[in-house]
């Protein structure tokens, strides 16, 4: 009998068994484009244009694979807009004998699909994704009875685990695990991107981005110009291109903000990576080839290595762990509401607006844009958690809520009480002026904490740190900081208090 085989829009690879187990003649391959799943939280529409393509390019290249595939798209007269309403109707069509689906990357989502087997009374299989490195069960033997899980050890784990940049007699490349201490220089001038591959869009391309102007004409974001890989073919010409031209440039300068330059020395391989297209050991044994034929320096390949084989499965082993409770965490008592400038970008916070442009014309900013601009402000003027992580998950492209919930509440906001992060990662303006050039110009001057024209990081940060004094201040990384605030006196403490509530009323009101 047929089995009904699931593939979701992030999971489009023909190495999972989802699809490497079908039975060409018999098996059926679902892949539908339903409207729940594109605005369940408000997608970029960069967003839905490439996966919408992707997941039909690679229906076209499981079909020429000799698979029968089932493809619903969005605009099908009978779609019913759901996922789980797709594998109902199919299964009402097929008969199958069973449901095979590789778990999902969120936890409503599989929650929602086991139940489906008693409705529809065919027994319902999940299976495991084993695209990523380290299995839910590793993690959690990893992480069982330690008293804190920090990235830096489970990475450690890892490297051994799969000899990546690893001697032989055992220690790491280098003589150290972690360069990141020579990857924090400020932006020099002239300090540019470099140049990317492009891609035609073909036909099957050009009607995705016609449907998604007529279905999404209110969307978040700009649709065009559209940039990405759309098929694994075009995805490992944009990872070769990235090794061979733009990771030697990765290491130095990989905290850098420039305006007007929104990819810099990084990569652009998560989306492609979360969805499929690429495989995460691939890549980083590609990055360590480059290394060791010296073709890119140590500081350089280890930090890029470290974001994939440490940091992404380190994320999505906390999310597993920990769901379905993490999403609701709120340690710091967060609740002010999302302020719209995070929408329309509309503020006289340059460093903020020009994360804001970036966002908006590309789906995608970079990791220290995302943590030390938007995720900072968060963090600094109360955001509720909850809203600022929808918000990261609907505005990038490779945003999957198991990589983007730890990053947004653990490592951004601290809203998981420290879980992830020993400390919070609160900056003043001085951070981003001696991190970017975006301060220049700017309405807010970062050397001014108080009176007109003062910076709101300035406030808003000292303000957050009073604010969470008996949490924070026996934390070992944050004695002198708090020596440093005893040392202003109390009329400058009640200044700085008074400056940033004038800030988060400004803010409120859209002035700010």
């Amino acid at each position: 009998m047929t089995v009904l085989r699931v593939i979701l829009g992030d999971q489009l690879t023909g190495r999972l068994e989802v699809v490497a187990g079908a039975d060409k003649g018999r098996d059926v391959i679902l892949i539908a484009e339903v409207m729940a799943e594109a605005t369940y939280v408000r997608h970029h529409v960069k967003k839905i244009a490439f996966l919408f393509s992707a997941m039909r390019h690679f229906a076209e290249a499981l079909r020429a694979a000799g698979h029968v595939v089932r493809y619903v798209a969005l605009d099908d007269a009978a779609n019913t807009q759901s996922l789980e309403g797709e594998i109902r109707r199919a299964v009402a069509a097929l008969q199958p004998s069973r449901i095979v689906v590789t778990e999902p990357g969120e936890w409503r989502l599989r929650e929602s699909l086991k139940s489906l087997e008693a409705e529809c009374g065919v027994p319902l299989d999940i299976l495991p994704d084993t695209r990523f490195l380290c299995t839910h069960a590793e993690f959690d033997a990893w992480a069982d009875g330690r008293r804190e899980l920090r990235m830096e050890y489970f990475y450690r784990e890892m490297r051994r685990r799969h000899g990546i940049l690893i001697e032989p007699d055992g220690t790491p490349a280098g003589g150290r695990w972690n360069f990141d201490a020579d990857n924090r220089k400020p932006p020099k001038p002239g300090l540019a991107s470099p140049r990317r591959v492009s891609f035609r869009k073909d036909a099957i391309t050009l009607a995705v981005l016609d449907l998604v102007r007529r279905h999404f004409p209110d969307g978040y974001g700009r649709l065009e110009p559209f940039h990405f890989a759309v098929t694994r073919r075009q995805a490992l010409r944009e990872l070769d291109h990235f090794v061979a031209a733009i990771l030697p440039g990765f290491g130095d300068h990989q905290d850098a903000m420039v305006r007007g330059e929104p990819y810099l020395s990084h990569s652009l391989l998560a989306a492609y990576l979360n969805a499929g297209l690429l495989d995460p050991l691939e890549v980083c044994r590609k990055a360590e080839t480059a290394y060791r034929e010296g073709l890119a320096p140590l500081n350089a390949a280890e930090g890029f290595i470290r974001q994939i084989l440490g940091w992404r499965e380190y994320v999505r082993g906390l999310y597993w762990r920990f769901m379905p409770g993490y999403v609701e965490r709120n340690a710091l008592g967060a609740s002010e509401p999302l302020p719209w400038f995070y929408w329309s970008g509309e503020t006289r916070m340059a460093c903020m607006r020009e994360a804001f442009a970036q966002t908006r014309d590309h789906a995608y900013s970079h990791h220290i844009q995302r943590l030390m601009v938007t995720g900072n402000f968060a963090l600094l003027a109360g955001l509720d958690p909850k809203a600022v992580h929808e918000w990261y998950l609907a505005v990038y492209a490779d945003a999957y809520e198991w990589v983007e919930a730890p990053n947004t509440l653990g490592m951004a906001l601290y809203a998981d009480g420290g879980l992830l992060a020993s400390k919070p990662y609160a900056a003043s303006g001085n951070y981003i002026n001696r991190m970017s050039n975006f301060c220049g110009g700017c309405a807010y001057d970062p050397a001014r904490s108080v009176g007109e024209g003062a910076c709101p990081f300035n406030a808003l940060y000292w303000d957050f740190l009073a604010r969470h004094r008996d949490r924070f201040s026996r934390n070992a990384r944050m004695p002198h900081v708090y020596a440093t605030w005893d040392r202003m006196g109390p009329d400058k403490q009640a200044a700085l208090r008074h400056q940033a509530e004038a800030h988060r009323a400004a803010m409120r009101e859209g002035r700010l």
